[in-house]
């Protein structure tokens, strides 16, 4: 005999009960957290992943295979950056209070070297890093909540750092500098390189807002106080400046040691082809310096050292 025919609300409601139940197979549970803890041991430097097509925000952590190796005594011409970066670090390694940091300055220059550094300098005390993209920090407080309670201690670092109006991760990453971090765990520190000091683009409109007092002082507009409150929570800033031509060749000499070529003779020899090289660059950077000693020694035979 055959079965009554569903009443349309009845079979609308049942399809709509399957649909659900199959989304909660898909959809993180509320009672875990949204980002999928990686094998810690696989590595001491992981990347924030996450799908295109994950409409609902689940991402994880890939282990990175091959972590670049470089050491501070690497870093030329910025011994003064070094040094302040270097001691907060080691603060926040050993456990004692330190600042979120924000490294800015001209491109080339470093910054994000130095972080590398850092990595190599005391992942044998428990450091790790996690590479975030600007776009997924709207995903930071998972990020910082799911690391809380391991005994490591971990950089967030955000590379190439800056914000066009209204991006969703600027909030994210306010409210963290402004003390999420202290409240999920003491054990997360933040590390951001830019280009920009403030973070945001600045335009000539902006100067507008500001207002003249009574004793003829100017006073920031709402607009500027905006854009300078972001980097201002960071508690250590860092610049980082343009390379003089002596600087530069400094650091080509020091690269080309690094990749094998250790005559003197040679060195200065290549002097005049590595200003060469800065000037069709446009550049007297350390990342420009690294590459004409990159390409240099390559062709003079030299060590084929690892990409900084």
């Amino acid at each position: 005999m055959d079965q009554p025919a569903q009443p349309p609300l009845d079979s609308f409601l049942a399809r709509a009960e399957g649909l659900l139940q199959r989304l909660e197979a898909v959809l993180p549970s509320p009672h875990h957290p949204p980002v999928i803890a990686p094998d810690w041991s696989a590595s001491v430097a992981f990347r924030y992943r996450k799908r295109s097509s994950a409409a609902w925000g689940v991402g994880w952590l890939e282990p990175v295979r091959h972590v670049a190796h470089i050491a501070y005594a690497d870093l030329k011409e910025v011994d003064t950056q070094k040094e302040r970066f270097a001691r907060n670090l080691a603060q926040f390694v050993a456990g004692r209070t330190a600042n979120n940091v924000l490294l800015s300055g001209a491109r080339g220059t470093g910054k994000s070297s130095l972080v590398k550094a850092a990595l190599h300098a005391h992942a044998g005390e428990g450091l790790r890093l996690i590479e975030v993209d600007k776009a997924d920090l709207i995903d930071l407080p998972d990020l910082v909540e799911l690391v809380s309670a391991r005994p490591e201690r971990f950089i967030v670092f955000c590379d190439d750092l800056s914000f066009d109006e209204g991006e969703p991760g600027y909030k994210a990453l306010k409210s963290i500098l402004d003390g999420t971090v202290s409240a999920s765990g003491d054990n997360v520190l933040i590390v951001a390189t830019s280009n920009r000091r403030h973070l945001l683009p600045e335009y000539h409109s902006d100067n507008k807002t500001y207002s003249r007092g009574a004793d003829g002082e100017l006073h920031p507009g709402e607009v500027v106080e905006e854009k300078i409150s972001l980097s201002e929570r960071f508690g250590l800033w860092v610049s980082f400046y343009p390379f003089s031509q002596d600087e530069y060749l400094a650091i080509v000499a020091q690269w080309l040691r690094h990749f094998g070529l250790s005559d003197a003779a040679a060195i200065e020899a290549a002097r005049p082809e590595a200003l060469v090289w800065a000037i069709e660059r446009g550049s007297r950077s350390g990342r420009v310096a690294y590459q004409f000693a990159r390409d240099h020694a390559g062709r003079a035979g030299g060590a084929a050292g690892e990409r900084a």
